[in-house]
């Protein structure tokens, strides 16, 4: 084999595409991992005399040839024709419909020249993703938004065969989707494996149809874990920097040893394509939803009844914390299952089952994930001393509105926090705000008339009196600050407010 180096060849001028710029667009496909430019089998060049230093033979990945091989036969391309126009002149791609991206689209496709918008209303859409196949008997795993509301889902598979695809379920909350086919025979699948080994700069590989490409694969490290980028309740998204592209959204995300450990789901491209930074759900909360999806095409998620917030600085010292860690309760919902396990305001949760709780997000994602119905243990910090506490799970539904208070009496204002309160006629209880003095302590923190206060340290209010008493309870103490209890147009909080002074 001749060493000659290869001619460069003359650059062609490039055609111009537009992308939509700033846009957080999804993926539609998957990631591959893929080797370095001079890892694995590059040879250093022999050194001449005089020459600079030979670097050492660089050590790196061999490849990923053999693990594409094994897992190609069973990552599918998702086509989808859209069932009904949009309701608006410029018709939402399907792979952004019903995600928290689409209203970007919607600002974009507003600004753009006439003649440059998209189809007219009423022409029918096509999309494209990826997928891939979970079981032998035709199950396949993509994203809700490449399925969305279509009216036709096809299915082609690496070999080429094409196969009409029924929706089994679909779960909006963390935008993934069940798909089945009826093939005539067992078909190719992919085994799961454990996101939670992951670590921070390990290789991945993902598998998809980028801008169409079929079978296109590409490579990276984990960037990152935990993401949150805004696209549901249970954001955890495991971040690559594996090349991802619109067409990939569906697609696996595999770990060295080709197991699924990620799907994924978006990408960040400002100017239209792959900048390295892409997200997967993670396999641990992915085949939780998956199983409840194949099994009825609906997902069941525990319900555990209280409202959360994260822990500040100043609520740890009111609240006589360790540290900021934990999901502070800052109401629960009367014949909750934290309710009738007693749990109360005030409590910190910092544990479900082992699993440790540093915000509210991972409660929420840790109840989330447990069957409805059954027990588990919550780790707590109560009055300063931690307590394991037993609980039911329910089954979760929407969040019930409480009454607002209502009826205003003036009273005097309590030890010099800036307000003015009145007696609450709400069921609820407590003392109603009626105003907020500007430039006040309690302004500062983002009090305002209409807010009921609830508790007041580690007691609870029912006239104003019994705040102004708290007050001077935790001055007494040399508390740095008193958390209030508020409920705001149904919704329960803790506020910390400094007593300096």
């Amino acid at each position: 084999m001749s060493n000659a180096p290869l001619p460069t060849p003359t650059p062609k001028p490039g055609r111009k595409k537009m992308f939509v710029g700033g846009l957080l667009a999804l993926a539609l496909g998957t990631s591959a991992l893929t080797t370095l430019p001079f890892a694995g089998n590059a040879q250093p060049t022999p050194a001449t005399p005089g020459s600079a230093i030979t670097l050492p033979r660089q050590v790196g990945p061999q490849g990923f040839g053999d693990l594409a091989a094994r897992v190609a036969p069973a990552v599918v391309r998702v086509t989808v024709t859209s069932q009904q126009a949009p309701a608006t002149a410029a018709e939402i791609p399907p792979e952004l419909r019903g995600t928290p991206f689409e209203q970007f689209f919607r600002r974009f496709e507003g600004q753009m020249p006439r003649g440059q918008q998209q189809a007219p209303q009423g022409r029918p859409r096509m999309g494209q993703g990826s997928g891939f196949i979970i079981d032998a008997a035709g199950y396949i795993v993509t994203n809700n938004h490449v399925v969305g509301e279509a009216g036709t889902v096809q299915v082609e598979l690496a070999d080429g065969r094409e196969f009409s695809a029924r929706v089994v379920g679909r779960d909006q909350q963390t935008d993934l989707a069940v798909l089945k086919v009826e093939a005539g025979g067992p078909l190719p699948t992919l085994e799961w494996g454990d996101s939670d080994q992951l670590r921070v700069g390990d290789w991945v590989v993902a598998m998809g149809n980028p801008f169409g490409l079929g079978g296109s694969v590409t490579a990276g490290i984990v960037s990152a874990r935990g993401r949150q980028i805004g696209a549901g309740p249970y954001d955890d998204f495991i971040q690559t920097d594996a090349p991802i592209n619109p067409g990939n959204s569906g697609g696996p995300l595999f770990n060295g040893n080709g197991e699924v450990v990620g799907i994924n789901t978006a990408i960040y491209a400002p100017g239209g394509g792959n900048v390295g930074i892409g997200f997967a759900v993670p396999s641990r909360m992915a085949r939780n939803v998956i199983a409840d999806l194949q099994r009825d095409g609906v997902v069941d998620r525990g319900w555990l009844g209280v409202s959360m917030q994260p822990v500040d600085a100043d609520l740890a010292a009111a609240l006589r914390l360790p540290n900021q860690r934990g999901a502070l309760v800052a109401g629960v919902e009367p014949g909750s299952p934290a309710a009738r396990a007693g749990l109360r305001a005030g409590d910190v949760v910092v544990g479900v089952a082992g699993r440790e709780v540093a915000t509210p997000r991972d409660l929420a994602v840790a109840v989330a994930e447990i069957e409805p119905d059954s027990e588990t243990t919550l780790a707590l910090l109560r009055d300063g001393q931690r307590v394991e506490q037993a609980v039911t799970l329910g089954r979760r539904e929407a969040p019930r509105q409480q009454a607002r208070a209502g009826g205003l009496a003036e009273a005097e204002r309590p030890a010099a926090l800036g307000l003015r309160l009145a007696p609450s006629k709400g069921q609820g209880g407590g003392v109603q705000v009626a105003g907020v003095e500007p430039g006040s302590v309690a302004a500062a923190r983002g009090m305002r008339p209409g807010d009921v206060i609830l508790r007041a340290g580690d007691r609870e209010v029912a006239s104003p009196q019994d705040l102004a008493e708290a007050v001077q309870a935790a001055r007494r103490d040399g508390r740095p600050a008193i958390a209030l209890q508020i409920d705001r147009e149904g919704g329960r909080a803790f506020v910390a407010l400094p007593l300096a002074g």
